[in-house]
């Protein structure tokens, strides 16, 4: 069984969020999750989506603003497992070319 989650936290302030994104992230670390930040958001990888919501939550916590907006989506694979990476390289096969491009 493998469960992937997509979580979101939103420190609502004016000026750089990324004081507070750090703590939120520090707190992932007292969790048996693998994650990845990306601009966007956090992918995170766990056994068994109990420690995606145990993770998410303290890094909601971990947050010190007035208001905080926290989203967490779940895959959660209960007869298969693969990885968050898995899924990326099946969608790079069928594409013929890496899942990615530079505007630049």
């Amino acid at each position: 069984m493998t469960a992937i989650g997509e979580l979101n936290v939103t420190p609502i302030r004016t000026g750089s969020m990324a004081g507070e994104l750090a703590k939120a992230i520090e707190a992932l670390d007292a969790f048996d999750v693998s994650y990845e930040t990306n601009p966007m958001g956090t992918i995170l990888e766990a056994d068994d989506v109990s420690e995606l919501f145990a993770a998410a939550e303290a890094a909601h916590g971990a947050v010190d603003e007035d208001r905080v907006i926290t989203t967490l989506k779940i895959d959660d694979k209960r007869t298969t497992t693969g990885t968050a990476g898995e899924k990326v390289a099946s969608l790079e096969e069928q594409l013929g070319r890496p899942a990615e491009r530079d505007r630049a």
